[in-house]
Order: structure tokens, then sequence, then C-alpha cells
């Protein structure tokens, strides 16, 4: 790190980062060793629920499986929300950030531990720090480019951005071979390491943040603070009760835990939406934006619905369906889980040229247009896993189909995902400019909560069936956006 660390004589003599200001790179390390940790679990999480026993693994049935799975990212992007007000309210970002990690790396370290109970503790642990530290810690990237026209801000972004993508693909190399060929445990306890290493980093870095971090924007009142630890308390009472009831009586299931996770994935977004669509003190126009966000949340739900399912139900099938090896070289199944990164990579720098260029011309496409299009893809996707699983009828099936789906799915992330936070950015009153980057993230709590659900009413998803039906639904959604694009975009207020 300290050979990237060069003077900037040119201006006022900082030390710099790449050109950006130094505690950039200590947020990159930090987040690129979040995210390793992060993924690296992800990638075995799946696996590890549904590998038998006497291999190691829970023992647990596919479906149930992909129900964890599904509400515990649900989880993590539900609780950005209360991360978020954590940090406003509360610590301060620089103090969210530090307890987060710490939360997450004994998460990990409890994954690590041979016994059923550790594991869910330490599941939560996790989702619920990584909700808190996501919400923050993008927060001190921008907070030190002072000048908000800062010409370094978006780049410092993107750099912080490839962060993610080089943990998130390094991370299943590495974590996901241990875990699948040494040990389920040793992998888990790896992740933790990962969080350690982040957490080193973020504490070396503290001096080179900018102080603001160390701030509480809008700290609580006594009052306020006395009223939300009653509420708190009264809330932990109750379910602590009732879940206190149904163990003695016997009949807890892992059920009991996931049907309140995955109903709450589901309300609560849609509470969130209408909770701000009917603020009174929303100006006409303001409301006008708020309606036709309604459609791109909604796109966005049916996307990361299927986009989620990477880490859950094409995990299991590149387990029991797929050939683990390619030009006679064997690996495990949970090396799937880097190409995405490696492909988001590849293909960021390209697709951003791509709208400039295409800017310059005036012809491109509209921000319908490229919602229409993320879901047309992303429904294609799926309807390749429907031919892949009908051939797996007769054997496992070459790894070129999955390589060839996550692909094409990274295609469909490019252009939905860097849009649709723009887009919230545009759309968003100026009452919830903050809080509706929360609420566009809901829409993974809520597309991830619709999959939980389906597995818990016994949907199967081993078959033709399954694709076909999700991968149908995303390509008339997007169709639908397009040809309705004349009435959504009036509703936009002049935003494109």
């Amino acid at each position: 790190m300290a050979s990237s660390l060069t003077k900037d004589s040119a201006s006022t003599g900082e030390k710099t980062f790449l050109g950006h200001p130094t505690g950039l790179a200590f947020l990159f390390m930090t987040e690129m060793w979040e995210r390793y940790s992060f993924y690296g679990m992800r990638a075995l999480l799946v696996l590890y629920l549904a590998t038998n026993v006497a291999d190691g693994g829970l023992g647990m049935n596919d479906a149930t499986a992909v129900a964890i799975y599904s509400v515990y990212n649900a989880m993590v992007y539900l609780l950005a929300l209360p991360g978020g007000w954590l940090g406003d309210r509360l610590w301060g970002a620089r103090k969210a950030v530090a307890v987060a990690g710490v939360v997450i790396m004994v998460g990990h370290f409890l994954l690590a531990v041979p016994a059923t109970i550790s594991f869910f503790i330490g599941l939560a642990l996790i989702a619920a720090g990584s909700g808190v530290l996501k919400a923050n810690i993008s927060t001190m990237v921008g907070q030190l480019y002072t000048d908000k026209n800062d010409p370094r801000r978006d780049g410092g972004f993107t750099i912080f951005y490839m962060g993610i993508n080089l943990g998130a693909f390094v991370a299943p190399l590495t974590i996901g071979w241990v875990g699948q060929e040494v040990n389920w445990h040793i992998g888990f306890a790896m992740a933790g390491v990962g969080m350690a290493l982040g957490l080193a980093c973020y504490f070396f870095g503290f001096r080179y943040l900018n102080p603001v971090s160390n701030q509480v924007p809008s700290p609580l009142s006594a009052e306020e603070k006395s009223s939300v630890l009653r509420k708190g308390l009264i809330w932990l009472g109750v379910a602590a009760a009732a879940y206190a009831i149904i163990g003695l009586a016997g009949i807890f299931t892992i059920n009991y835990a996931l049907w309140p996770l995955t109903i709450a994935g589901l309300v609560l977004p849609t509470w969130a939406i209408l909770r701000i669509k009917r603020d009174k003190d929303l100006s006409q126009v303001e409301r006008s934006r708020m309606s036709a966000y309604v459609w791109f949340f909604a796109a966005a739900a049916i996307f990361w619905a299927i986009y989620d399912q990477t880490g859950s139900t094409l995990s299991l099938f590149a387990k029991n369906n797929t050939e683990s090896s390619l030009f006679g070289f064997d690996f495990p199944e949970s090396w799937f889980q880097s190409l995405n990164p490696l492909f988001v990579m590849a293909l960021a720098p390209i697709f951003a040229w791509v709208w400039v260029a295409l800017n310059r011309r005036s012809k491109e496409p509209s921000t319908l247009a490229k919602f229409s299009f993320a879901l047309v893809v992303i429904g294609v996707s799926f309807g390749i896993m429907m031919l892949a699983q009908g051939l797996a009828a007769d054997g496992k099936v070459s790894p070129m189909w999955l390589v060839s789906v996550y692909f094409i799915q990274t295609v469909g992330e490019l252009c939905l995902s860097p849009v649709g936070l723009s887009l919230t950015t545009k759309l968003a009153p100026q009452k919830y400019a903050s809080q509706m980057m929360g609420v566009f993230f809901l829409a993974v709590t809520a597309g991830d909560s619709a999959i939980a659900l389906l597995q818990l009413i016994g949907a199967p998803t081993d078959t033709q069936g399954w694709f076909a039906s999700q991968g149908a639904l995303a390509i008339l959604a997007g169709i639908a956006i397009y040809m309705y694009r004349k009435k959504v975009q009036p509703l936009m207020g002049g935003v494109h």
C-alpha cells in the first residue's frame, strides 16, 4: 500500500492514493476484506446447509436451504435502513462501521464452531453487521471529498466499487475451496480472518478519514433515546416471550423464524414506499415522481429475485447437475460464484464507455429502456436455465451453461443497478433524499423474500417450471414497462 501513496506536490503537498485522499486506500481495503468475508461465506452457505450430515453439512433439504439463504440476504439489505439510522442519529458513520465490523467478525467465527445453534446466531450477527456497515462506509467515502464538486469524487467511488468486486472475486476461489475440499468450518473461519484484516486496515486508517465521519449528524435527544430504548425492549421482550413459549412447547422449527422474517421482508418495503408516497408535505411533482418510482421498484424487485439466486438455486444446480471440471481441470462448485464479480470488473468500463459514446450522439437509451432490457435479459438467463435443467435429466451438464447464465445476468445487472441508484437520487423527494437510497436496496429485500416465500410453500427449485415461470415473468415485466413508457415518463417530472 505504501508504494501507492504519493505526494501531490502540485497542489497541497498532502499524501494521496492514486491521486485521491489517502483515506480512500484504507476504506478500499476495509471494504475489500469485508466483501471477501461476506461473499466467501455466502459461496458456502447453501452448499453447507444442503450437504449431508455425514459429509459435515447440516443435511437440510434444498427448499429449506434456499429459504434460509434468501431470508439471510433479504435481512442484510433490510437492516441497511436501521443501520443508516444508527450512523445518522446515534453513533456517527465511523463508530457504526467499527461496531459493525466487530459484529461481523464475531459472527463468522461463530459459524466456524461446529454447533447448529452457534451457526444460526453467527448468521444473524453477520446479517445485522453487514446492514450497518453497508449503510455507513459509502458515506465516509463521500466525506473524503470536502468539496461536493470535486472532480475526483466519481472516480473515488469507482475505485471503491472495484474493491468490492475484487474481494467478491477472490473469496469463492479461496474460502470456497477450503470449505468444500478441506473443512467447512475452516472455510467459515477464513471469512472471519478476512473481516479481522479489514478491521485492522480500518483502525489503522482512522487518522486519514475526514473528522466529520466521527460526528453524529442528527443526534438523538435524551427523551428520544429513552423512547427508542423503551420501545426496543418491549419488542425484544415480546419476541423473546413468544419464542420461549414455542420452545417450551417443543414445537419450534426453523420455519418459526423464517416465516416472520419473510413476511417482514415483503411488508416493510411496501410500507416504506407508501409512507413516503402519502406524505402530505410532498409537492405535486414529488408525488408524481414517487408514482413513477413504484414501477422501477417493482421491476428491480423482480430482477433481484432472480439475480440473487446465483448463490442459492444456481449453486445447488452446480452441485447436483453440473460437471465440476473443464478442460481436464477439476474445481469445487463454489468457484462459480467468482464469475459475476469477474464479469463486472471486465464489463463495467465497457458499459460506462458505451453510455457516454451513445450520449454524445444523442442515442443513449432512456432509463425505462435500460430497465426493460435488464428484465428481458435476466428473464432470458432463466430461459437458458430451463433448457439446462431439461438436459440435466440425462446426466450432468457442461459448466459452460452456468458460465453463460452468469455472463448474461451480469449484463443485466450493469443495465439496472447503477442506473437504478442514479435514478433514485433523481426521483427522490428532497425531504427523503438520503432515505431513498435505503428504499432502493429494499427492492433486494422484497425480491429475496418472495423467493423465500415460494420455498416455504413448497415450490420445487429443481424443475424446468421453476426457471421457466420466473424467466417468463421477468420478460413480460420488461415488455410491459417498455410498452407503458409513454405513460410512465410524464410521471417522472422531467427526469430521464
